[in-house]
């Protein structure tokens, strides 16, 4: 820790936030917005709401959370709906619930836009230097000291640090101390937290080269378009026309046989298979490195060429995150199709990082171990913008209730898809860098990118972060959905000559008696839109609306499925453990779980059920504990 012999008192604030990436960024704006005194601290105003790897926003799972922050109240779909440069909806030829939105960013103007935006916020400062220390007094957050000599008094403090907390950067045997884009790393806040109590360990990332546009051969690769008709993120944007939007191309190619044997020859000198790595990798985005080894038959990968601002020429290679020697990068990526003249702008690297135990979290993510001390982003184990915004949100928001003496916003398994995120993180722990994705959600068919609005805008109404306009917009747009819903349930199609003749050629079977609109739309080849000849004096419903139509009415027998299982599920999630101190009073209840059990503290019979080495036997037990108390 570095002591500096100028340490004074400045400004008092209610909640200071450590780290300005997209964590932090969420997690200031929601406390202030909510009408907190509200400082964020960042090692450089340049790592604002910064994309040091991939310049795009949501994709499969991420995509629902963004949404998901937007219903809350939260700024992320808002920025990129004004700074994307390519949309496509993924997944389209799937069901509904797997649809997600990804679009490519102008990181730059993100970055600005969202700078822009804390500048403008009341009960915001923005502070350019380094946390070194958190000081607690009688187990509760009393300040922060930074490393230029200020001690800012606190009531609550948020830790997004990202990969920045002792971050060390990996090019073969070259390491040295860094955050991500050359930016400074933050090397002495660990000592800190470990002195509060708090278990750290270390993960690894990484990120491709960037490289001049100018020196591609694009001719020789394939050409990816954004989608004809774009669908924005922010549900405040869904009547918006983006038609006119001019889009960016992106490219698609593969490594080649040569590739390979350059890696192969000298993954020796990899610091991932030299063993000079401690952290652990993400498993869901190896580096070009870890495919080679984990498909030895595998020989081409496919490699995504995505411009990464308006205002330059370089192109972030998707797919190609290395951390062998700029040497050898330079050698292997000129054997991409069309990268055969290839100018290295940035080259590759791995970064290591600090991060605590997220099972030394609350659900609302507060801290165990001190009372008011928060932390959300990849400090708790995950990977990913969207996955850090949307606990920066969380965070942000329970500081403010924190302090305002109100019971946290939890966000349970089936409510959303964050709730699904903090619940793994806090409950399961995890081994690598957590990413997000829509098998990890058991409520899917319920909780789609499409009706995050309906699910969460009445919380954030209720919370303050949503205007009373918005909200009662959602209740005009829930209004229209049930209208016409019952509107086509009304509306009887007869087994007439002229209506078989238009069923037939939908290649539909004729009818032999009445069915409704409602009815029909159920048929798998059948949807709302191509019914419209048999609906003839329909209203002119948004796309966006009468997509929510037919996805509630195809999915009904489902949805209505689902929601039993969402009962069942709540029941054991009512069922508050709050009161157990300690769980080897218990008796019946085996050794490892009591262990396991006094260490995350679950809230509720729910999480408890879902930590590793409970057993269902141990459940029953805590459920007859749980009666016997109740009588």
């Amino acid at each position: 820790m570095l002591e500096s012999k100028n340490k004074f008192i400045d400004e008092s604030y209610d909640i200071v936030v450590i780290g300005a990436g997209h964590a932090g960024c969420e997690a200031a704006l929601s406390s202030a917005r909510l009408g907190f005194k509200t400082l964020i601290v960042t090692t450089s105003l340049e790592s604002i709401a910064d994309m040091p790897c991939n310049p795009n926003i949501g994709g499969t799972g991420k995509g629902h959370i963004v949404r998901e922050i937007d219903a809350l109240g939260g700024q992320m779909a808002i920025n990129i709906d004004k700074t994307f440069i390519q949309s496509r909806m993924l997944n389209t030829s799937k069901g509904p619930a797997v649809h997600s939105l990804r679009v490519q960013a102008d990181k730059r103007k993100y970055h600005e836009e969202m700078k822009k935006t804390l500048e403008n916020q009341e009960n915001l400062d923005i502070l350019e230097a380094e946390v070194d220390k958190i000081n607690e007094e009688n187990g509760k957050v009393k300040s922060i000291e930074t490393i230029q000599g200020s001690i800012f008094p606190c009531k609550a403090c948020i830790v997004c640090t990202g990969t920045y907390l002792n971050g060390l950067i990996l090019m073969g045997e070259l390491t040295y101390t860094s955050g991500p884009h050359g930016l400074s790393a933050a090397t002495y806040l660990s000592d800190s937290l470990k002195d509060l109590g708090l278990s750290l360990k270390r993960f690894k990332t990484g990120t491709p080269a960037r490289v001049d546009k100018k020196s591609l051969n694009l001719s020789l690769t394939t050409i990816q378009k954004g989608d004809s008709e774009i669908v924005p993120f922010s549900f405040l944007n869904e009547d918006l026309d983006f038609s006119d939007k001019k889009q960016e191309d992106c490219y698609l190619t593969y490594t080649t046989k040569k590739t390979k044997e350059i890696i192969m020859e000298n993954l020796h000198r990899s610091p991932m298979y030299a063993g000079l790595v401690k952290g652990v990798g993400p498993r869901y985005c190896p580096s070009i490195e870890d495919k080679m080894v984990r498909f030895p038959d595998k020989d081409i990968h496919q490699v995504f060429l995505e411009p990464e601002s308006l205002s330059t020429d370089e192109i972030y290679v998707q797919g190609v995150s290395s951390t062998l020697p700029f040497e050898i990068q330079k050698a292997f990526y000129k054997t991409i199709t069309g990268l055969e003249d290839v100018k290295i702008m940035r080259p590759a690297y791995g970064i290591e990082y600090d991060l605590i135990e997220s099972r030394q979290l609350k659900r609302s993510l507060e801290s165990m171990k001190v009372e008011n001390l928060f932390f959300a982003g990849q400090i708790n184990g995950s990977s990913g913008y969207e996955e850090a915004a949307g606990q920066g949100l969380i965070a942000g928001i329970n500081a403010a209730l924190k302090l305002k003496e109100e019971e946290p916003l939890i966000l349970d398994r089936s409510d959303a898809y964050i709730g699904v995120l903090i619940d793994d993180l806090v409950t399961k722990g995890t081994g690598e860098p957590y990413r997000m994705m829509t098998s990890r959600c058991e409520y899917r068919l319920t909780m789609r990118q499409d009706n995050a609005d309906f699910r969460l805008t009445k919380k954030g109404y209720e919370l303050g972060l949503v205007t009373k306009e918005r909200y009662e917009k959602m209740l005009r747009k829930r209004e229209i959905i049930d209208g016409e819903k019952q509107r086509l349930k009304e509306i009887m199609i007869t087994p007439t000559e002229e209506n078989n003749e238009i069923i037939k050629s939908l290649s539909s079977s004729p009818l032999k008696t009445g069915y409704s609109l409602y009815e029909l739309i159920k048929r798998p080849e059948l949807d709302y839109f191509k019914l419209e000849g048999l609906d003839p004096y329909r209203d002119k419903l948004l796309k966006i609306h009468a997509l929510e139509v037919q996805t509630e009415i195809k999915y009904e027998g489902y949805i209505k499925k689902q929601m039993a299982d969402i009962d069942k599920f709540k029941k054991l999630e009512n069922r508050s453990l709050k009161e157990i101190n300690d769980y080897f009073e218990i008796k019946g209840l085996k050794k490892e779980a009591a262990l396991k059990l006094n260490d995350i503290k679950p809230d509720s019979l729910g999480q408890a059920s879902r930590i590793s080495g409970v057993s269902p036997a141990d459940i029953n037990v805590l459920l007859i504990w749980l009666k016997t108390k109740g009588k």
